[in-house]
């Protein structure tokens, strides 16, 4: 029986490995899933929903517009303010080259709109230059011959520039010029044309930018070459822009241009270009809109900044609907800034400045004045400039900078004046002091004598007084007052007159000077002997300009400023007050030393400061550009300080020239500078004559 048992066949299968593997992998993917949708609903939900609601929503920020500085400006008798910084609307110029019917003339116009005008005077400037370079060459050969004397040399100078100016005039030599000019042009043409071309020979291209920050005058320019043709001349009077609209006046039609376009963009703009440019600052575009960077931009970047707005709305097909009151917050434009400075005052020392740096051929230059009894900052002019229109085509980024601010030099003998206010405040020393002048004096720790810088002409000059020192500018009658107080009462006296420390003045980047040697517990008097001259300290413009105005402010400093209002866009304005800052001597003494000024003026060096009606006291300063190791055997510092009227002040100013040729001592350059814009200050803010003429 056994053997007709069959056991049972297995109804179980073997599974197929691959489907086993499918099998795996649909599980891991429905364990994904269910985990992605607990994290999406549950632990991310409330960051989700509010992703969903800005699906149907729009948020934007709302840039608010950046004040203006603005300064005065006298028309007709009346203040008026004109702006130094504000902002305009320019033309953004783009092709569209798929409608674009000639590139190569369209190319042809946009260069002689936006380049060629440019190229020319760049190139005039050159052929200048290389003229004026060959004559002073030919100026030096002249100086350095040995066989005849200076009015024989200057004689020869005065033929050689009335040559050089009779060249110039000929008709040959500007034809040739301009021939020269011709062939540049053409050259740097070539160069150009193809940059233009390669955005405007695109057939098929809806969009290419052409030019931005374009003018209305050079938009209007651009409009009236491209449309004119043989049978019609148009001139760019003959059209205006209205919004984004170039309208021809006749007809007052639309004139549209195929395959030319713009919008327009707001730009920050600066009116007086070079004016200006190391006051102001500039501005560049950021994240938040447009940032301020050095001078007044970035001093007071916050309140011209504003406060920006916020606005959210529901998506509502092309047109959106303001949620409610809550979601939006209007932007708070900036705050406009007015200055002390007024229009004419500035351009009359920018002018007279830069043609006194073009006469002496010196590197650069400044003039600050100021208001005797405020601080009140009336001009502050450096050159060389910028056009903070253009701030991205300097070459130089020194140029931002404000040098009467900025940079330290060694003042030379306008410091003496400091030097004589501490010794008489000191009581130790009158006007009518005397001492013996050898010419040279020994200090104790120096090697060798330190000598006046007339000694090897004029010698000693024997019993003098304190007038005759400043008279005469003697470094060793500024020691002898110096040490008559002593090095630590001296080194006291310059710290209250404001060296060493920064003024405050709201134009950014400002220097403290240097006057580490003055500062030590005991005060060497080699160090004390060199300051009281003017050397072995360093100060800046401003520093050494605000201590001539607390000697005309009755012995007080005052804080320099050049903000006069801040005006708020809700209506508020904070005016700024003048501040004391210390008192650097007695009224007394003051006094004093403002008459030990008017001799300097009436019987010294700086008698070129004279003007008919008023006493005026000043000082000239003439020091060696310090260098590694020493000075400098050729470069000066000329710098003159005045004051105007002396029995009531109402005007202190700087004039300084870095480098200046052909002169040796300021009485010859920066004196007759200070003179010239000192004498249209008087006149314009009618100060009252003083003086019998």
């Amino acid at each position: 029986m056994w053997r007709d048992y069959k056991p049972k066949k297995e109804n179980k299968q073997k599974m197929n490995p691959r489907l086993r593997l499918f099998a795996t992998l649909i599980f891991l993917f429905l364990g994904a899933l269910i985990y992605r949708l607990y994290f999406l609903q549950i632990a991310q939900g409330d960051w989700y929903d509010a992703l969903a609601s800005r699906q149907h929503s729009v948020s934007n920020l709302l840039h608010p517009t950046r004040g203006s500085i603005m300064l005065h400006e006298q028309l007709n008798g009346k203040d008026h303010l004109f702006p130094l910084a504000t902002n305009k609307d320019f033309a953004f110029i783009y092709a569209v080259p798929q409608e674009v019917k000639d590139p190569v003339m369209i190319a042809e116009k946009l260069f002689i709109v936006f380049d060629q005008k440019e190229i020319i005077k760049e190139l005039e400037e050159e052929l200048d230059k290389q003229d004026l370079d060959s004559l002073l060459q030919e100026i030096a050969v002249i100086k350095k011959q040995e066989n005849i004397n200076d009015e024989e040399k200057d004689n020869q100078i005065k033929n050689l520039e009335s040559l050089s100016q009779a060249k110039r005039n000929s008709k040959e030599w500007q034809e040739i010029r301009s021939a020269l000019i011709a062939q540049k042009l053409e050259a740097k043409k070539k160069e150009i044309l193809p940059n233009y071309l390669k955005r405007l020979d695109k057939p098929g291209d809806p969009y290419e930018p052409i030019k931005d920050k374009v003018s209305d005058e050079d938009l209007l320019a651009l409009y009236a070459l491209i449309a004119s043709s043989d049978d019609r001349v148009i001139s760019a009077n003959d059209l205006e822009r209205r919004l984004e609209k170039i309208i021809i006046k006749e007809d007052e039609s639309e004139l549209i241009l195929p395959g030319i376009s713009f919008h327009l963009k707001s730009h920050r703009f600066y009116p007086e270009k070079e004016l200006a440019g190391n006051i102001v600052g500039f501005v560049s575009a950021s994240d938040d809109g447009m940032t301020g960077n050095y001078g007044l931009e970035e001093f007071f970047n916050s309140e011209l900044t504003g406060k920006a707005g916020y606005l959210k709305s529901e998506r509502g097909g092309a047109n959106t609907v303001i949620v409610n009151d809550r979601e939006y917050v209007k932007a708070q434009s900036g705050s406009d800034l007015i200055l002390t400075m007024d229009r004419g005052v500035q351009f009359q020392a920018c002018a007279l400045l830069k043609a006194a740096i073009e006469k002496h051929q010196a590197e650069s230059g400044t003039v600050i004045a100021v208001q005797a009894k405020t601080g009140a900052i009336l001009a502050i002019c450096s050159l060389p400039s910028f056009d903070p229109n253009n701030y991205r085509e300097v070459e130089d980024i020194a140029l931002y900078n404000n040098p009467a601010i900025l940079y330290q030099y060694e003042p030379g003998s306008v410091f003496k004046v400091v030097t004589m206010a501490a010794a008489i405040d000191g009581a130790q020393i009158s006007p009518s002091t005397t001492y013996r002048d050898e010419g040279q004096i020994m200090i104790k720790g120096w090697p060798k004598p330190i000598s006046n810088s007339d000694f090897s002409t004029k010698g000693p000059h024997g019993l003098v007084d304190m007038n005759y020192v400043l008279e005469n500018s003697l470094n060793t009658g500024s020691i002898f007052a110096m040490l008559k107080i002593g090095p630590n009462v001296f080194a006291d006296y310059v710290k209250k007159f404001g060296f060493g420390e920064k003024s405050g003045i709201e134009l950014g980047a400002e220097s403290a000077g240097n006057i580490d040697n003055l500062l030590r517990n005991r005060v060497r008097e080699i160090d004390a002997a060199t300051a009281s001259f003017g050397q072995g300290i360093a100060v800046t413009s401003l520093q050494m300009l605000m201590s001539y105005q607390a000697l005309a402010n009755q012995g007080v400093l005052m804080k320099p400023y050049i903000v006069q209002e801040i005006r708020h866009s809700d209506g508020k304005v904070d005016v700024m007050k003048p501040q004391a800052v210390s008192r650097a001597v007695s009224s007394q003494t003051a006094n004093t030393v403002l008459a030990m000024m008017v001799n300097v003026v009436e019987n010294g060096h700086a008698k070129g400061a004279q003007i008919p009606g008023y006493y005026i006291g000043g000082k000239t300063g003439t020091a060696q550009v310090a260098i590694a190791g020493g000075y400098s055997a050729d470069k000066y510092i000329h710098t003159f300080i005045g004051v105007a009227p002396i029995e009531d002040p109402q005007i202190v100013m700087l004039t300084r020239l870095d480098a200046p040729q052909g002169a040796k001592f300021a009485e010859s350059t920066v004196v007759p500078l200070w003179h010239d814009v000192a004498d249209f200050m008087l006149k314009y803010y009618q100060v009252p004559k003083t003086r019998s003429e």
